[in-house]
């Protein structure tokens, strides 16, 4: 199993202004530990099960970029890019960028997107229906990558459109940077990374990832797709300590809520849930800390992370 660190939050202190330089560091400290991953979210604003929604947040792609020309061989992506955001080629020339900076170690993370806050804060339409925003986010997959591989391209689709566009410099990746899309939605968006993607990111309890796996599965043998070929990822938000005591000292600490969306615990009780995913098919795991706790990724990269070399 390999591991990832995914950077949910931009508040590393008081200074808005050390923003980037707190998260370089974190970059650069995860590819020096052992992951093979990087990811950031790409927002806005900040997401409720996350922080104060008025917090410090900078753009994904710009911090992305600016990754790229700062670490030299962990994977780079969004986790992940809503539909709704950017015009899809439009998104495809940032993403190309990105993947030249980068020497060739982005993956485009995209997903059908969710939050209705943001996209009315900042004007984009919402389709209120899922289905309509998966089925656009499919469509936008498929325009991503005509514009990653074709001389020149038009495309004419239901929600974009092209015409003749020219996208100079390709991508470093050949034939293109893999595909990630996001949601463990079984009848639309599994299907969906059955047709298009190279790797999918699914939430949940070992249980419920096995389930939705399995789904996946299903899809592929349906669009006579190689299921292996496709990376299987998961995230979640550790709180990580060495023992109960610890745990117990760190939550009062932090002031974690009773209901903390994640998983606290102790790095034997981790150790025994990272065993379960990997069960469960996880190939990936990219976790993240709660309130940027250090310690958590220190002890998943000394204690936890050599179990499963």
């Amino acid at each position: 199993m390999q591991f990832g660190i995914h950077n949910p939050s931009w508040l590393f202190g008081s200074d808005p202004a050390g923003i980037f330089e707190a998260v370089k560091t974190k970059a650069q400290w995860a590819e020096d530990h052992g992951f093979t991953w990087f990811s950031v979210m790409d927002h806005l604003i900040q997401i409720a099960n996350v922080g104060a929604p008025d917090e410090p947040f900078m753009e994904g792609w710009t911090v992305l970029s600016a990754l790229a020309a700062v670490t030299r061989h962990i994977r780079l992506a969004t986790l992940v890019s809503s539909v709704g955001y950017r015009n899809p080629a439009h998104l495809a020339k940032i993403a190309a960028g990105v993947d030249l900076i980068s020497h060739g170690r982005l993956t485009f993370g995209i997903g059908a997107g969710w939050f209705e806050t943001e996209y009315r804060q900042y004007g984009w339409e919402f389709p209120p229906r899922p289905a309509l925003r998966i089925r656009q986010m499919e469509e936008a997959v498929r325009l991503v990558l005509a514009m990653w591989t074709e001389k020149r391209t038009t495309f004419h689709g239901k929600y974009f459109h092209t015409e003749d566009a020219i996208l100079e410099p390709k991508p470093v990746q050949r034939p293109h940077p893999p595909v990630m899309i996001a949601g463990g939605g079984e009848q639309l968006t599994l299907r969906a990374v059955a047709r298009l993607a190279d790797a999918c990111n699914v939430g949940g309890s070992p249980d419920a990832i096995r389930h939705k796996f399995e789904v996946l599965r299903r899809h592929c043998e349906a669009e006579q797709r190689n299921y292996a070929a496709i990376e299987r990822t998961n995230i979640i938000s550790f709180l990580l300590a060495r023992d109960a005591a610890s745990l117990a000292a760190k939550r009062r600490r932090l002031a974690v809520p009773e209901q903390y969306y994640g998983f606290a615990g102790t790095v034997s009780e981790v150790t025994d849930l990272i065993g379960r995913y990997q069960d469960a098919g996880v190939q990936l795991l990219i976790s993240s800390a709660y309130k940027n706790d250090l310690e958590t990724h220190e002890l998943l990269a000394s204690d936890v992370m050599p179990l499963f070399a």
